[in-house]
């Protein structure tokens, strides 16, 4: 892999772990196996064999020295290729684990109440002076 390429493979990495949200970094990438189990397995449709194996090509194609728009004969382009690429990748492994996450707690615990699709609102008056 190439110094650029892993430079921004550790930005990506980086902006990812460091992203709000309700799940840590540790605890999507702790969720990826499950995640293409179930996937494979058809247990869970969110993601999709096509989006799955789309992934695993974004991975191969980050971590291969080939490249469609090579950085030694145009600089910008060829390093805007793998931006899209990783950027594709992170915002793909964010939101698949956290839909699936919800979906894993869901299924694991059927009793559980249903995450509010509503905003809760408190009536209250607004006291002045």
């Amino acid at each position: 892999m190439s110094r650029r390429r892993r430079t921004a493979a550790m930005s990506a990495a980086a902006a990812a772990a460091m992203s709000e949200g309700p799940l840590g970094f540790g605890q999507r990438v702790a969720s990826v196996p499950a995640l293409v189990r179930d996937t494979l397995s058809g247990r869970y449709g969110g993601l999709g064999k096509g989006r799955l194996a789309l992934v695993v090509v974004a991975l191969l194609y980050i971590v291969s020295p080939v490249d469609l728009v090579p950085e030694a004969l145009l600089t910008i382009p060829g390093l805007l290729d793998d931006a899209a690429v990783a950027a594709w990748l992170i915002a793909t492994f964010m939101g698949s684990t956290t839909a699936y996450r919800a979906w894993a707690g869901a299924a694991l615990d059927p009793d559980a109440p249903a995450a509010p699709t509503e905003p809760r609102v408190v009536a209250g008056e607004v006291v002045t002076g």
